[in-house]
């Protein structure tokens, strides 16, 4: 089974071009879905936030308050580095026990969309490393468009990552998210015919 990392920056596209794999019949996993399940109420990872940042954390229903956590952690690189801490080991051995999983059922391609790929040193634990792409300043203006930030926390969050010129050299494939939907797709069909597959 061909294992695939799904990766880029901060709204360089990676959602679209993941929903894009899935419309072809290819199993994904989104890396913020199992950060986002793991900080809900009562969990393990939620009680260890909680101890580490405080109660103020906490929302109503008894969730990390997200937007709360997001601004702390951006603006201290100690919490942020805390933080991943918790969250990257229970994030990494999810995706590892799901590629078993599909491995199992007899997939041959899967794709896990995992945002801080090569920032945690992982990429060669996958075959293939694809990238969604944009520019700095395109990423800047949807960060503040999509989240609602203003430009110093839109940049805070960039900073918190590799620049997208790095992850470039690194990736085995690219996919160019700057023009129409339909040509980002158009480059994920063609992706997915170069490795065998028939859309």
């Amino acid at each position: 089974m061909l294992r695939v990392a799904l990766t880029g920056g901060i709204a360089t596209g990676k959602s679209h071009v993941r929903r894009r794999f899935e419309s072809l019949g290819v199993r994904t996993i989104d890396s913020d879905t199992l950060v986002h399940d793991a900080l809900r109420p009562e969990t393990d990872t939620s009680r260890a936030i909680a101890r580490r940042f405080g109660n103020d954390v906490i929302a109503s229903d008894g969730s990390i308050d997200r937007p709360k956590l997001g601004a702390l952690v951006f603006a201290d690189e100690q919490a942020r580095r805390d933080l991943e801490a918790l969250l990257h080991p229970m994030v990494y051995a999810a995706i590892v026990r799901w590629f078993e999983e599909r491995e199992h059922a007899g997939d041959r391609l899967a794709v896990a969309d995992i945002p801080l790929l090569f920032e945690t040193g992982r990429e060669k634990e996958f075959d293939v490393v694809v990238v969604a792409a944009c520019g700095p300043e395109e990423q800047l203006r949807r960060i503040m468009s999509r989240d609602g930030l203003s430009a110093e926390s839109a940049r805070q969050r960039l900073g918190a990552q590799l620049p997208i010129d790095d992850k470039l050299q690194r990736a085995d494939h690219i996919i160019w998210t700057t023009g129409s939907l339909e040509e980002t797709d158009r480059q994920v069909d063609l992706l997915y015919e170069k490795w065998g597959q028939t859309p």
